[in-house]
């Protein structure tokens, strides 16, 4: 299983230690760059699963480049 942490900088030296101390545990920092591209991914996954359930409403691609 993998598991995205959102730590406080102050506190993320301690948490990744502690991380490393378990054998069963393989933990590597990630950019604040990759982060934010996995969250907005994330993100679009979801809305589409709320496209495709009926829950809101999808916009064209030619409506989307419009507003551009």
């Amino acid at each position: 299983m993998k598991v995205l942490l959102d730590i406080e900088d102050q506190k993320a030296d301690f948490i990744m230690e502690l991380l490393k101390n378990f054998k069963f545990v393989k933990a590597e920092p990630i950019s604040t760059y990759k982060a934010n591209v996995y969250k907005n991914l994330k993100r679009s996954v979801e809305e589409l699963n709320l496209v495709q359930e009926g829950k809101i409403k999808a916009i064209s691609a030619k409506d989307l480049l419009d507003e551009l």
